[in-house]
């Protein structure tokens, strides 16, 4: 599966059987045209497998057949979970090869998740990874480049999940009559969850319980839990920098040196913090990062060589 006819791989998914594609706001996989009909099993969707077992010692081994759920089968339950993992449409394309790193701590955080999820173990114990760092860095990249192969690959079922957008749709559970509890429960029974945006929010009560009860359930049982921030993983606030010699001080200078500073531990709390230290690896990624989203836009906008192969003044 994922050849053409030829025996050629196939152009439009590489060979993968799947591809990925933006529909809404959310990313979305679908069987690829190459294979919408299996050639195994002629789309029946069960095919026979060969097993050999031992009955009786006087008659010896036994070669018999049995008919089992063909892996085009195992393929669409497969997609059916991704379409449920709520991974953003702009992450749609997400990839470790694609991931762009400016820096060494980049190559790591990329390396890192990469190790993650090809050597997950299934029914076994997987510490997760908290990626902090600057806005545009590729933290989601990661987030969901990781989701991405251990649903599709490895076959996991997992869920990616926003922590402001997590927090309206719990309020406007409640005005349909919803608890909270109905909304975290599946959440806390995932196998892998990725949390992005982790200690984004007001810091009521109310998203500090919600966040502590998400939490708190998926460490007791054991689960793998991912996650993004903007906040510092430092365990400790560092100091200020120091004010211009006058001793003035502007207020955006005020503001940006209180952003520098600000800590995850501060933003979600003693008990979370110190959970978040078992459950997970930190990986952060220093101030300087480059901001992907802004190069970007910074390159579409640089004025490119005048019209029509016109020379510029004074030539």
């Amino acid at each position: 599966m994922g050849t053409k006819a030829s025996g050629e791989v196939c152009g439009e998914c590489g060979g993968r059987t799947y591809l990925i594609e933006r529909r809404g706001d959310r990313a979305h996989a679908r069987v690829c045209t190459c294979s919408a009909r299996c050639g195994l099993c002629e789309g029946r969707g069960y095919a026979y497998e060969t097993r050999e077992e031992t009955f009786s010692a006087k008659v010896g081994p036994k070669r018999y057949e049995v008919l089992v759920p063909c892996v085009c089968q195992h393929r669409a339950r497969r997609i059916d979970h991704f379409n449920t993992v709520g991974l953003p449409s702009v992450a749609a394309h997400a990839s470790f090869e694609n991931y762009r790193a400016f820096n060494e701590a980049q190559d790591r955080a990329r390396n890192g998740a990469m190790h993650f999820a090809h050597h997950y173990a299934k029914g076994g114990v997987n510490k997760g990874f908290i990626l902090s760092g600057p806005v545009g860095t590729g933290k989601t990249h990661l987030l969901a480049a990781t989701l991405k192969h251990l649903v599709l690959e490895v076959g996991l079922e997992a869920r990616y999940v926003e922590i402001s957008l997590l927090y309206a749709t719990i309020r406007r559970g409640f005005q349909e009559g919803k608890s909270g509890g109905e909304i975290i429960g599946p959440l806390s029974d995932v196998e892998v969850l990725a949390i992005d945006e982790m200690g984004k929010g007001r810091g009521s009560q109310f998203e500090m319980e919600t966040l502590d009860e998400l939490i708190a359930r998926r460490y007791n049982a054991g689960r793998t839990t991912l996650f993004a921030t903007n906040y510092s993983l430092e365990p400790e606030r560092k100091s200020v920098r120091t004010a211009a010699p006058s001793g003035y001080r502007t207020t955006e200078d005020a503001k940006t040196a209180a952003r520098d500073v600000e800590l995850l531990r501060e933003r979600v709390g003693e008990r979370i913090y110190s959970r978040l230290c078992e459950m997970c690896s930190f990986v952060e990624l220093p101030k300087e990062t480059p901001d992907q989203r802004r190069m970007r836009q910074e390159l579409d906008v640089r004025p490119g060589p005048p019209p029509g192969g016109m020379r510029g003044p004074g030539r």
